[in-house]
């Protein structure tokens, strides 16, 4: 066996859970971009994973298996970025282990982050909230889950991880009706309800059943939505919504679309950014700026309190009859 499989085993094990202590969606992400780089070093050299030694994941390999996940499988750059941040952590990690490596692993850190042009958010506005939460056929156990899913993404803005991973224990619809949920970051917090959606969730959740640690959006089955499945729930009833709201056509709507919604419901009833922020479980509040420059309405509304400048409008009028003649062709 290499140096590269142990060094990669200590990684996870000593490093990321024990020392570090990371979430576990967080080593599942680390887990899945070593998978699918050895995958590619395999394809590439014809070494099997086990056999590869450091110096076989050079720079010339990672710069090709990041271009791969851009070409092949069209990861955004967001994505590409994401997996360069894991596999430099493991780089930085070996560094300390294996020092006669260190030129090659020193050439690997130094690949640089991609930049990217950062677009403006999407949302839906009111009429497109009513008509997807319209959408779910409430006459079936399915549809009754869907709508009470889709309103409290809506609402409380979790993310898609968030809203599959809750559980009963989790939903207090009492006195100060709030969800519980360990986030991003392993953060825990709490979101208030509005009324509408705990009559909603209350009704789903007698429907339920279910004890403490059950998932509070199950299949018939009982288990717990997978992301892929609240996507495909998504897609399904946005296509339903679109035949009442024909907008809905013209924009991509996935889980953290409705995330981005409730964010800037939340500005337009004039919340301030840092409660935002705080509301959505982001550690900096510039994460949550970007809210502001979504929204039109917000900027119209600033513009409509500016006092105009007094200044008539004008006509450029040429001061030579050749030019104006040149300027009436």
């Amino acid at each position: 066996m290499s140096a590269l499989a142990p060094t990669m085993q200590a990684f996870f094990t000593d490093w990321l859970l024990t020392q570090r202590q990371l979430s576990p969606r967080t080593v599942v992400a680390y887990r899945d971009t070593m998978r699918l780089l050895l995958a590619f070093a395999q394809q590439r050299t014809g070494t099997a994973p086990c056999r590869l030694d450091l110096g076989d994941i050079n720079v010339e390999l990672v710069t090709a298996f990041l271009n791969h996940l851009e070409r092949a499988r069209g990861n955004t750059v967001r994505t590409r970025n994401a997996r360069l941040a894991a596999i430099h952590s493991l780089f930085r990690f070996a560094a300390l282990r294996h020092p006669e490596h260190a030129g090659s692993i020193q050439r690997v850190l130094a690949i640089p982050a991609k930049r990217y042009d950062q677009a403006l958010i999407s949302f839906l506005v009111p009429a497109e909230v009513d008509a997807l939460l319209a959408a779910p056929d409430t006459s079936t156990w399915l549809g009754r889950r869907d709508r009470a899913l889709l309103l409290l993404a809506v609402q409380t803005g979790l993310r898609v991880s968030e809203l599959t991973s809750l559980t009963v224990i989790e939903v207090q619809l009492l006195d100060g009706a709030h969800v519980r949920c360990h986030g991003k970051g392993r953060k825990e917090r709490a979101t208030p309800l509005t009324r509408p959606t705990v009559e909603v969730m209350r009704s789903w959740m007698r429907e339920r059943g279910g004890s403490g640690p059950d998932p509070v959006f199950s299949t018939r089955q009982g288990h717990a939505l997978s992301v892929d499945a609240v996507q495909w729930l998504l897609a399904k009833h946005v296509k339903t919504a679109a035949g009442e709201c024909s907008t809905l056509h013209a924009k991509s709507v996935s889980p953290h679309v409705l995330r981005h919604t409730c964010a800037v419901n939340l500005l337009r009833a004039g919340v301030d950014i840092a409660t935002i922020a705080l509301w959505l479980g982001h550690a900096d509040i510039r994460a949550t700026q970007i809210y502001l420059h979504a929204d039109l309405a917000i900027k119209e509304a600033a513009l409509a309190r500016t006092t105009p400048t007094n200044i008539a409008p004008g006509r450029y009028r040429p001061p030579d009859p050749l030019l104006a003649f040149l300027e009436a062709l």
